[in-house]
């Protein structure tokens, strides 16, 4: 069963094309991570399924329910998006900020509920962040920070979450640490998670599903091991790479590449 699916969109950055005429399925409950060089299109292809791009052609089902029919709050409820780079406002608390993921949730009146503060506080403790609360967001490191904003992705509570590029400037540690929690979240609660990862062995780890995108096409699809080889490397990237099984992960690993000329 599929959480969304692209039906022949095109997709396109003022007046340039980025994407056309594409059909794309993203299954439900699995973690799908979108890879390619800079440029292809994965960034536009997450902002596609989020509405931050309208499509001007083709149409985008979620959850069986056509997107342009619903209401931007109603879209809210079912899909969470967290770009690449975040603003942070001056002095406002981790909880004030978990909180805006209420929002779609609420009255007009504004008021936190019952129901949305147990939800924050289930994001909260999903997150294991319980000791950043009180603090304010402009004063965390940057994997605090991550692991911030997808606590406020789960305080929406929606089926959906994407993310672009959410290993972005964090180091090593950092970057486990987020796509553990991913990995985590998805096994306990079922969420659909469609991201987009640069590194290849990230990708492959922890993820169910991996599309490889060239001149904003589709050129590869399937699980890791059906879709992590020479043949991808050398279409996709122009390199030729030695990979191996990893004893770890039980996924494709690249060892070592060069460029091909």
């Amino acid at each position: 069963m599929t959480a969304l699916d692209a039906k022949n969109i095109s997709l396109k950055y003022a007046k340039t094309n980025i994407i056309e005429h594409l059909d794309c399925s993203i299954e439900k409950g699995k973690i799908t991570t979108l890879i390619g060089k800079n440029g292809c299109g994965k960034s536009t292809l997450l902002k596609g399924f989020s509405r931050l791009i309208p499509n001007h052609s083709g149409s985008i089902i979620i959850n069986q329910e056509p997107m342009q029919t619903l209401s931007q709050k109603a879209l809210a409820k079912k899909l969470a998006f967290l770009p690449q780079d975040q603003q942070v406002i001056p002095q406002l608390t981790v909880y004030d900020l978990i909180s805006y993921g209420r929002y779609p949730h609420q009255s007009y009146l504004g008021f936190l509920s019952n129901k949305d503060k147990e939800t924050i506080d289930w994001a909260i403790e999903m997150t294991n962040i319980q000791e950043l609360k009180d603090k304010t967001v402009d004063s965390l490191s940057g994997g605090q920070r991550q692991k911030v904003y997808i606590a406020l992705a789960l305080a929406q509570d929606t089926d959906i979450i994407l993310l672009d590029e959410p290993t972005t400037y964090l180091d090593l540690n950092h970057q486990l640490e987020v796509l553990e929690l991913l990995k985590e979240l998805n096994q306990k609660t079922k969420k659909t998670i469609l991201m987009v990862l640069h590194d290849l062995n990230l990708a492959s780890r922890f993820s169910d599903h991996l599309i490889a995108m060239k001149n904003g096409k589709i050129k590869f699809q399937g699980s890791p091991e059906e879709v992590f080889n020479r043949t991808m490397l050398k279409e996709i990237f122009n390199i030729h790479g030695h990979i191996i099984m990893d004893e770890y992960s039980k996924r494709p690993l690249l060892v070592t590449y060069h460029l091909l000329h």
